[in-house]
């Protein structure tokens, strides 16, 4: 196993509070009997699975079901809101590279979706104490919880390991990229997310969707995903204007040729008058 994979699934959510509902803890192994190979390998297994419509709280308690968010791609980060370690380094992460990406992309062609696992502490009043002590204004940005079955289905849809520890659980480092029709694309591992690592399966996702070309907007939208690069050293995307300076000049030198075979043409009908 490579050394970012030990990383992603050794990511330790380092929170005290009392133990889980023995209800729903007793449902998890202890950290000390996880198999981390396989908890990488069922994370893994989880790409291409198609997500049930579950249903969660907003932060107003509202139901929301995950069909809500259809039509357009997802981004799944599970935290529990008592970690004070890596579930906010992984939200500050994200955040960076979700404004990176509404950047590249366009603000509403994506949301994001923080649910909290622990269903114990977090509760829709909870979470949207959460998002604010995170400092996450996003509009597509949602804080969602649910009950204790619908938690467990969706992290195992999902591939989420997590386990009972005694400062609380461990989980994996993993943040899911779900397509519009509710398949989990991407799994991307780790609590320090750049952008580059989000922005680039979304840009898979709407290139591999069938696009109405005869929209102005979907032709104009498909201009900018070709011509918008990444800046590792800016961890950023730009816009390349390189690739219209490289047409123009493929133009006008076309243009140029044409204007010259006339030109002879015309003196070669004329010379022979």
């Amino acid at each position: 196993m490579s050394w970012r994979a030990q990383i992603a699934l050794t990511g330790l959510a380092l929170a005290l509070f009392a133990p889980p509902e023995a209800s729903f803890g007793a449902q998890r192994p202890a950290s000390e009997n996880v198999d981390l190979t396989a908890a990488l390998e069922a994370s893994k297994a989880a790409v291409g699975r198609r997500l049930g419509d579950y249903v969660f709280r907003d932060t107003m308690g509202a139901r929301t079901p995950l069909s809500r968010f259809g039509g357009r791609p997802v981004i799944i980060n599970m935290v529990y809101t008592a970690c004070t370690d890596f579930c906010p380094v992984t939200v500050q992460s994200l955040a960076r590279a979700v404004e990176g990406a509404q950047d590249a992309l366009g603000p509403d062609s994506f949301s994001v979706l923080t649910i909290g696992f622990d269903i114990r502490t977090d509760h829709p009043a909870q979470m949207r104490a959460y998002a604010k002590s995170q400092g996450i204004d996003f509009p597509n940005w949602h804080f969602l919880s649910a009950d204790a079955q619908t938690i467990l289905a969706l992290t195992e849809q999902l591939g989420f390991a997590f386990y009972r520890a005694p400062q609380g659980f461990d989980h994996i480092a993993q943040t899911t990229i779900v397509g519009a029709q509710g398949q989990v694309f991407r799994q991307v591992y780790g609590a320090d997310l750049t952008v580059a690592s989000i922005v680039e399966p979304l840009k898979q996702l709407r290139y591999g969707e069938t696009a109405n070309l005869a929209s102005l907007d979907n032709i104009v939208e498909r201009i900018k995903l070709f011509c918008t690069l990444y800046d590792p050293d800016e961890d950023a995307y730009r816009f390349d204007w390189s690739i219209f300076t490289g047409i123009a000049v493929g133009l006008l030198s076309i243009t140029g040729l044409a204007a010259f075979l006339i030109h002879a043409t015309l003196q070669y009908r004329n010379a022979g008058r």
